[in-house]
């Protein structure tokens, strides 16, 4: 009697495209949580004030962070920009 061994499946690599891709991806998402932020505290109730402070801070150091990478692999933002305008069909 044999028992049946599957082949263990190893997790398939992304292409440096694909991870471009997920970057900018990433990078527009972060721009719009921190315009959401940024909206949510002008119109913010007094207790809520410190809070959105405190998301404006950091979504802005994620979208930095996020930036800073892309430009170390030649994603400008040109590109981005260029992007952001086409997904939400600005111009």
């Amino acid at each position: 009697m044999h028992d049946s061994f599957q082949k263990e499946k190893l997790p398939i690599e992304k292409t440096e495209q694909e991870k471009k891709i997920e970057l900018i991806r990433s990078v527009l998402k972060s721009k719009k949580e921190l315009e959401l932020a940024i909206r949510n505290f002008e119109t913010a109730e007094a207790g809520l004030v410190d809070y959105y402070i405190y998301q404006i801070k950091a979504s802005k150091s994620k979208l930095d962070f996020l930036v800073g990478k892309a430009r170390k692999v030649g994603i400008s933002l040109n590109m981005i920009e260029e992007l952001y305008f086409r997904t939400n069909q600005v111009g």
